[in-house]
């Protein structure tokens, strides 16, 4: 081996020959293989050199400088710091001359020194001043077999052979030069964990760190760029050791290469576990977002790179980790070049929802050691907000102002974006375009407004333009502003007429628009000062295609008269027309009053005719009287409130009789005319008159009709007419049809009101003046058809007016039907539905127009009662689920409505459901002859447009529960020649217990008809008919046993009194029984029976039934007065005269009261029966409490017999006929009254509602036994008629009083008639014994009848 010196010499020259030479023309490969192989062997050297040799890296001419890297191998490592000394004590420069070329070494320099390392490994090291360069910091790995002192230098393992590069000079751009990073790393320690090491003061804590710490320091000090290792803290989970380590940008490599030098610097008493090592690095990522202002719908990159090589990268979105999806992408890139991973996270259409922080982490581990890269940035979403300047316009095409200043679009956001474009688009039937612009964050479109662009019919066409913006990275927003163009309307209007037309006559006014697509159509009428709208729905017709709207006004009117306005209105346009009309007065055909209406003339004979009408008429009229064969005109005259046009007619020609027509015709100033009435006169000859005066002639029987006077001003005439007959030579009034004159005016004014431009403007004032004038006008209602026909003819008109629904103006519109609905009007309603129009039918079909027109307020109908009507109702709208009432009437009858949502949603929104119960009017329609009304009556209308079939249940509970077999019916108007009636169609009955349920296809107004039980009747009629003619028969069986026995049990005083009033009890029950089954009968068979014998059949029946229970009570006082009253002692006179006022002379007054109280109001009587009305006038009380009130005295009157028979006085004394008279009196009075009572009691039950059919047999049974239960009880049961009885059986006892009897009969002529008739005449009058020639018994005096008195009191 060659000596030290010997290479440092080889090296030197070396040195000193590369450097005078350059790399274009020196070739040393042969003087350095011969310098290599004399010195270090030629081989080694060869092969050395061609690895080593670099070109010159650095050039500066002149002159040129090179620097050449050598180097040098030892085989023996003792011989480098001999070397190393040697260079350093070289005295340089050093020049030379090398095949002519002049070369000077400046300077040597070791930079790198290598030892071995193990195989084909050596440890490098840098000498002092200099370091690795970039290019390699990543990959130095600590050598491991370095020794711990820390005064070494730090080695790092290199391959061998070794390539370089080598050590440079040291500069701020080199590995160990640099801002050093900070590393979170944490290891753990296979110890217990103490409390202590929470504490960072404590003994245990501070030895744990420093002595961690200086591991720490002397296993990373060969880090890139190392500064410090320090430990941060210990947490539990064995032990781990959190700490930081400062050094430069340090690779995986490295890392675990340190990580792994740890154990050897860390007493084993540690327990490090070397497996357990993680590193976090949180700010050597270099996290990017692009673009940098994000707005919603931008494609948004997010990309993270750091300079190492990863195993994985997880996103994150808040602490959720992002997974690839339609929307998220994620891309890595690795280049192990350059040691460097890229991820890029893609998110497509960003939203404001992926606002928030993201993270990247970076992680790449083996088995003792786990590197992760984390980086974390917010991201903020903004959205893209755009503001237009307009967002619906409206543009006048024809408008010249529009077309000078067009409008300007435009459409902004709220910030600036670089990269933002605009574009707009337009769309619809009118293509007008303009110039568009972009400035900052706006874009903006100028319209061009053309004319020609935008024709009649498409007026009101809308544009639609759309303004988009881009951001440029995907998110586009756009705007739509809505132009609507119109066009300014021509309008015209015409007419039907003139510019006159009469009151009563018809016109039209049609008005067009070359504009078809308008809003609205009004019409006004301007007159003076003032101007009104036309708000009449049935008056306008308008139609779109040609643009045209037809005002039809059926009868002109002074309300009609002025300028009449025609507007077309599209938005906010207004296109008119206008044409003046004036109404010239002229009588309306009504209002024209005519007199006579019909009457009968006399040939050659003047008959003065009228025709007369209101004296408020400005204008002066051509009045002729059109006669047979003639016109004659005639002159007015002032007659109270009328002008009257008089003429006196007389007919010439007398042949024949004939029937001859007068009428006037009125004429205004423009020609037009109307005529009045047909005036109908008769010709009758002069011998037929039988009725002269000043009313007028006719013939028996003739028609006479004149026209109506107010009553207290015989010069003021009102509506309507009179109707006279010729009857017994003088004129009655047949018929009274005039109206009184506030009805006669309201019947005007609803004429006007109908035939009004703003009716429905007026109708809530004038149905106000309705109700309050009908309210006073009740009584006159009541007893006049006429006005109550004028009533129902007023609601009927206005009922043709849509009504706003107002509470008050509905109520007003109720009360005026309840008001003519009343039951004190219902003879005046029978009169009415005589005619051929049924006027109930009428007023229940305005009562459904009125609620099918109700227009409804703030979107809602009100809830509006007026005692026998309500009405309920809904408006309809998307939540309605169904529509379901509840009616109730003060009667406590209800009835429920029911219509599904399945039927709800059939109808048009913003429609109505209107329902109305009534309580009366159900009544006063026509009925079937088998079935009544058994419920409510209830109308139900729905205001839209339905199908044919629509669905309604209805609940109603029965009035009457003995009614059977339910019919569910509507009144049908179409019915009856249109005069309506019942009918089942579509209607299906449902009975539950005391409800019946009515399921209908269709609408309108129902109820429930029910049969009564005719079984019952039956019962009833045979129990009435058997049981009356069995106490007919016993009545007159007990006279004649009276009439046979009297003198034999008229031998006292009481005994007399005794029978006088059963003779009489008999006698009234009788007579009221024969009435009472002739009136029954005549009902039975449906016989129509005047008013005056129904009066008078009632007023006897109810008479005679109070005389039989005042001779009840007459015979109980005649029993008190004589147990009571011992010592006084009345004449029978005195005792007949008390009886029979009381008998006869207080039910005389009480029935003679009864009807001259309830007879004036129509209500004596019921309307199905001849009987005492109860539901009207209560008129049958005057039966019930006087009955009542001698059951009570008769029932106390036998107690007090009762006492006094059981416990005598001391005293008393009487004899033995004396005691059985007062003894029969007293079982009379006690048997008797209960029955009669008990009987009464029954009937007070029958006319209880809804009561049992029991109480109605059981009282049939025992009132119409009443006549036997007197034979019986009052005569058979008394012993002293049983005794005398046998004794009239035996021939001599009967020859005997044939003799008295006609002694009798001879004595007094005056009662002269066939015996024993007379004699019962005599009994009941109490007249016996008077004029007795003998008798077999002896008479008593008064002395006697006290001394029998006291007899039998003891």
């Amino acid at each position: 081996m060659p000596s030290p010196i010997t290479a440092g010499l080889h090296c030197l020259f070396l040195l000193v020959t590369a450097c005078c030479q350059t790399s274009q023309d020196s070739n040393l490969d042969p003087f350095f293989q011969y310098v290599i192989d004399s010195a270090l062997g030629k081989e080694s050297f060869q092969s050395e050199m061609q690895r080593q040799k670099r070109n010159i890296l650095t050039f500066d001419f002149p002159p040129p400088e090179h620097t050449v890297d050598i180097e040098v191998s030892l085989m023996d490592s003792s011989f480098l710091e001999p070397i190393k000394e040697y260079f350093k004590n070289l005295n340089l420069p050093i020049s030379t001359n090398i095949s002519n070329v002049e070369m000077t070494v400046s300077s040597i320099n070791i930079t790198t020194v290598c030892l071995p390392s193990g195989e084909n490994n050596s440890c490098c090291f840098c000498e002092n001043g200099y370091a690795w360069p970039n290019a390699v910091c990543s990959d130095l790995i600590t050598c491991p077999s370095a020794s711990p002192a820390p005064a070494l230098l730090c080695g790092y393992m290199k391959e061998m052979p070794f390539y370089g590069p080598y050590c440079e000079p040291q500069t701020k751009d080199l590995c160990a030069i640099g801002e050093p990073i900070v590393m979170n790393m944490s290891v753990r320690l296979d110890t217990d964990f103490s409390d202590d090491l929470r504490n960072s003061s404590s003994e245990q804590y501070k030895k744990y760190k420093a002595d961690i710490e200086k591991a720490f320091n002397d296993s990373y000090k060969c880090l890139p760029g190392f500064v410090s290792g320090t430990v941060t803290g210990f947490r539990p989970g064995s032990v781990f050791v959190n700490y930081e380590v400062k050094a430069g940008a340090a690779s995986f490599d490295q890392i675990a290469s340190a990580n792994k030098m740890v154990p050897q610097f860390l007493p084993a008493v540690y327990q490090l576990n070397p497996t357990t090592f993680t590193t976090e690095i949180t700010n050597q990522t270099n996290f990017t977002v692009s673009p940098v202002d994000i707005s919603e719908g931008d494609t948004v990159k997010l990309t993270c790179e750091i300079n190492s090589t990863s195993d994985n990268v997880t996103w994150y979105h808040f602490d959720q980790i992002i997974s690839t999806s339609f929307r998220y992408s994620i891309e890595r890139k690795i280049t192990r070049t350059i040691s460097r991973t890229i991820s890029t996270l893609k998110i497509i259409n960003i939203t404001k929802e992926d606002y928030g922080t993201y993270s990247c982490i970076f992680t790449k581990s083996d088995s003792s050691h786990r590197l992760i890269y984390k980086a974390t940035k917010p991201v903020k979403v903004f959205p893209l907000h755009i503001t237009a300047n307009l967002n619906d316009t409206d543009v006048t095409c024809n408008s010249p102002e529009m077309q000078t200043n067009s409008p300007l679009l435009s459409c902004c956001i709220d910030r600036h974006l670089p990269s933002l474009t605009g574009d707009w688009k337009v769309n619809g039937a009118i293509n007008i375009t303009g110039v568009s612009s972009f400035s900052a964050n706006c874009t903006e479109y100028k319209l061009n407004i053309n004319e020609s662009l935008c024709p009649p019919e498409k007026s009101g066409t809308v544009t639609t333009y759309t303004c988009e913006l881009q951001t440029g990275h995907g998110a586009r927003r756009s705007q739509n502003i809505r132009v609507t163009y119109l066009r300014t309307a021509h309008v015209t209007i015409s007419s039907s007429t003139n510019s006159s037309v009469s009151e009563g006559y018809a016109f039209n006014l049609t008005c067009e628009s070359d504009v078809s697509n308008y809003d609205s159509i009004s019409w006004k009428i301007q007159s003076g000062n003032s101007t009104r709208r036309v708000d009449c729905d049935t008056c306008i017709k308008n139609s779109r295609f040609p643009a045209t709207s037809v005002l039809t006004v059926k009868t002109a009117t002074q309300d009609w008269s002025g300028t009449f306005i025609c507007t077309f209105s599209q938005k906010h346009l207004e296109s008119s027309a206008n044409m003046t009309i004036e109404v010239i007065s002229l009588p309306l055909k009504q209002n024209i009053l005519i007199n006579p209406i019909a009457a009968s003339i006399l040939c050659k004979v003047q008959q003065a005719l009228e025709c007369c009408i209101n004296a408020s008429t400005m204008e002066d009229y051509k009045v002729t009287f059109m006669v047979p064969g003639n016109a004659v005109q005639v002159g007015k005259k002032k007659t109270g409130n009328l002008f009257c046009y008089m003429y006196n007619y007389t007919e010439t020609e007398c042949n024949t009789k004939k029937e001859i027509t007068v009428y006037c015709k009125f004429i205004n100033r423009i020609g037009q005319e109307v005529n009045s009435e047909r005036i109908r006169l008769n010709l009758i000859p002069d011998k037929d008159v039988s009725c002269s005066d000043s009313i007028g002639i006719g013939r028996e029987e003739d028609i006479l009709v004149k026209r109506c006077q107010e009553l207290n001003n015989p010069d003021y005439f009102t509506r309507g007419n009179k109707t006279y007959k010729c009857s017994n030579k003088s004129w009655k009034v047949e018929r009274n049809d005039c109206l009184s004159v506030p009805i006669s005016n309201l019947l005007t004014n609803a004429e006007s009101l109908v035939n009004s431009p703003d009716a429905k403007a007026t109708l809530p004032n004038y149905l106000a003046e309705l109700k309050e004038k009908t309210e006073k006008e009740q009584n006159t209602i009541n007893s006049s058809p006429a006005n109550l026909g004028a009533i129902i003819t007023i609601l009927g008109m206005i009922s043709s007016i849509p009504a706003d629904a107002e509470k008050l103006t509905v109520q007003n519109f109720l009360s005026t039907v309840d008001f003519i609905v009343a039951d004190s009007t219902a003879k005046a309603w029978e009169d009415l539905n005589k005619d051929k129009i049924i006027k109930s039918s009428s007023l229940l079909h305005s009562v459904e127009n009125f609620s099918l027109r109700l227009q409804p307020v703030n979107n809602t109908i009100p809830l509006v009662f007026a005692n026998t009507l309500q009405l309920q109702g809904i408006v309809v709208t998307e939540n309605n689920m169904d529509y379901k009432k509840n009616f109730s009437s003060t009667e406590n009858l209800t009835v429920n409505v029911l219509i599904g949502e399945a039927e709800i949603h059939t109808l048009t929104q913003n429609s109505t459901i209107v329902s109305v119960m009534y309580s009366k009017l159900g009544q006063i329609l026509p009925q079937n002859e088998s079935a009544y009304v058994n419920g409510l009556l209830i109308t139900t209308t729905v205001s839209s447009n339905r199908s044919e079939k629509f669905n309604i249940n209805m609940t109603f509970a029965k009035k009457n529960l003995s009614l059977k077999m339910p019919q569910c019916v509507f009144w049908n108007f179409t019915l009856n020649i249109h005069g309506g009636g019942w009918d089942t169609r579509g209607c299906r009955p449902t009975e539950v217990d005391e409800h019946v349920i009515c399921s209908c296809n269709h609408l309108t107004s129902f109820s429930i008809l029910m049969s009564p039980d005719k079984s019952s009747q039956v019962i009833l009629d045979y129990i009435t008919y058997i049981g009356l003619a069995i106490s007919i028969l016993s009545l007159v069986v007990c006279i004649i046993i009276e009439s046979l026995v009297w003198k034999y049990v008229t031998n006292n005083t009481t005994s007399y009194m005794r029978h006088v009033c059963i003779l009489n009890i008999a006698t009234s029950l009788l007579i009221a029984d024969i009435w009472f089954i002739v009136t029954a009968s005549i009902n039975d068979q449906n016989q129509q029976i005047s008013r005056g014998i129904c009066f008078v059949a009632t007023f006897f029946i109810h008479l005679f039934y109070l005389c039989v229970f005042f001779w009840m009570l007459s015979l109980g006082l005649i029993l008190f007065y004589r147990l009571v009253f011992i010592l006084h002692n009345t004449s029978k006179t005195a005792q007949k005269a008390v009886a029979f006022c009381l008998g006869y002379g207080c039910p005389f007054v009480i029935a003679v009261i009864t009807i001259a109280v309830t007879l004036p109001r129509n209500n004596y009587t019921r309307k199905d029966v001849c009987w005492l009305n109860w539901k009207d006038s209560k008129a049958l009380l005057a039966f019930v409490i006087p009955a009542l009130i001698i059951v009570a005295m008769n029932l106390f009157i036998t107690a007090i017999v009762i006492i006094k028979i059981l416990r005598p006085t001391i005293g008393d004394r009487s004899n033995r006929q004396e005691r059985n008279s007062l003894f029969q009196i007293g079982k009379s009075v006690a048997i008797l009254t209960p029955l009669l009572g008990l009987t009464w009691g029954f009937g007070l039950a029958t006319i209880i509602k809804n009561s049992h059919r029991a109480f109605h047999i059981l009282f049939a049974l025992l009132n119409t036994l009443q006549g036997l239960f007197i034979l019986v009880f009052g005569t058979l049961w008394d012993k002293r008629i049983q005794e005398a009885l046998l004794k009239r059986n035996s021939m001599s006892k009967w020859s005997s009083q044939q003799t008295k009897s006609t002694s009798l009969i001879l004595v007094t002529p005056m009662l002269a008639m066939s015996y024993p008739f007379s004699r019962t005449f005599n009994n009941l009058c109490g007249k016996t014994g008077k004029y007795r020639v003998s008798s077999s018994e002896p008479s008593s005096s008064s002395s006697e009848n006290i001394s029998k008195s006291y007899s039998l009191l003891n």
